[in-house]
């Protein structure tokens, strides 16, 4: 084992953030293919181990196996209460799956004022600000690499496929066509 291998676990072992290659590379003065090659070693030496490394959102971090999902849950919100609730998971994935896209917007799909679910949203670092609507000068909002990560995705394009899941889809169509609510 070279002295690689243990300097890339003790950073992993602090860090809560993915680490990118190039984060690696510049702090441990090595080449960034000597660091795709001790990290990819990594995750096969944890074949079988309760946890596993994983390149998410960027960057690499290690993870616990989904198959223990359940009990370190248990272990890590038992007496929390930090869960989203149904509004904020309702915000949120309409920010996934159209953004950037303004509270405005987002109220109209929902049918409800967003301010206050969104603002907990920013809070928690699930969404951020990512610019000015050009035509309105509303706030556009997306979601953040802290939300990749909690899903355990690298990208936007790897969620699933959401028409099929929704029943009033052409309605939405609609109001993505005519987004004043002129509905005909």
């Amino acid at each position: 084992m070279s002295e690689l291998t243990p300097a890339l676990e003790a950073i992993l072992m602090v860090t809560d953030v993915p680490v990118t290659v190039q984060r690696f590379a510049e702090v441990l003065e090595v080449s960034s293919e000597e660091i795709e090659d001790a990290l990819r070693t990594l995750v096969q030496d944890y074949e079988g181990r309760g946890f596993e490394l994983r390149e998410v959102a960027g960057g690499w971090r290690i993870f616990s196996r989904p198959q223990f999902g359940d009990l370190v849950g248990k272990f890590v919100l038992e007496g929390q209460t930090s869960r989203l609730t149904q509004a904020a998971l309702e915000t949120l994935a309409i920010v996934a799956y159209r953004q950037p896209v303004s509270r405005s917007r987002v109220a109209a799909i929902r049918g409800v004022n967003v301010d206050s679910v969104v603002r907990t949203l920013v809070t928690r670092g699930l969404i951020t600000e990512s610019g000015v609507d050009p035509e309105s000068g509303a706030t556009l909002y997306q979601t953040t690499p802290a939300f990749l990560e909690r899903l355990g995705i690298s990208s936007i394009s790897e969620l699933p496929p959401i028409s099929p899941l929704l029943p009033g889809i052409d309605a939405l169509d609609e109001f993505e066509d005519n987004p004043e609510g002129q509905f005909s």
